[in-house]
């Protein structure tokens, strides 16, 4: 079976390397390694998520489902310092570089954790879920995730998604109108659609 940045174990080679990067407006230097998701720098996706992101109206933690090396989390809880963000992947390597990377940041108000989406988070229920999902996983997966997030929602919580509409943006849009009732497209920028979904 090969190997994805969604796979939970790599045997690739590491070989790490630092970089820094703006996001909503803090500068962060992050540490990446080959088999993780956008290596080189933080991809134009979880870019257009972050400058579109506002904090829920309702008091509670985030969850950055499927965190990678970290910057959707770690630049969310810079800017909220009064809550809890947990951040969760399968990847083992990933989680590790988040790790470092929360450390390297001074970010302290985060839990990172292995959970294959939430097999891990024992019934916890959040304020805001934010996800880049793996769309190479396939529909299935992507589909599975945001029934797990609207369980997983406080009331009034809010689920934020970035997808290509070449990689399904439209259908994801209509099976998020099915739970939510309704979807709120945020943004629209260069292929890209930040969908907005609040549990009422």
């Amino acid at each position: 079976m090969s190997e994805h940045y969604y796979s939970k174990s790599t045997s690739t080679k590491s070989e790490e390397r630092s970089w820094t990067f703006r996001l909503r407006e803090e500068t962060f230097t992050f540490t990446t390694d080959h088999a993780v998701f956008s290596k080189s720098e933080v991809d134009f996706g979880s870019r257009v998520l972050l400058d579109a992101y506002t904090s829920p109206d309702i008091d509670g933690d985030i969850l950055d489902l499927g965190c990678g090396y970290g910057p959707i989390g770690l630049a969310i809880a810079k800017g909220a310092p009064d809550r809890r963000v947990y951040m969760v992947d399968v990847n083992e390597r990933a989680l590790e570089l988040a790790r470092k990377n929360a450390g390297q940041n001074e970010v302290d108000n985060v839990t990172i954790k292995e959970s294959d989406r939430f097999s891990n988070l024992e019934n916890h229920s959040f304020a805001a879920i934010v996800t880049n999902p793996p769309i190479r996983a396939g529909k299935q997966v992507v589909h599975a995730m945001f029934t797990e997030s609207f369980a997983s929602l406080k009331p009034q919580g809010e689920l934020w998604v970035v997808i290509q509409k070449k990689q399904g943006a439209p259908s994801a849009k209509v099976k998020l109108e099915e739970m939510f009732g309704s979807v709120e497209l945020v943004v629209k920028k260069k292929g890209y659609y930040i969908l907005k979904a609040k549990k009422v």
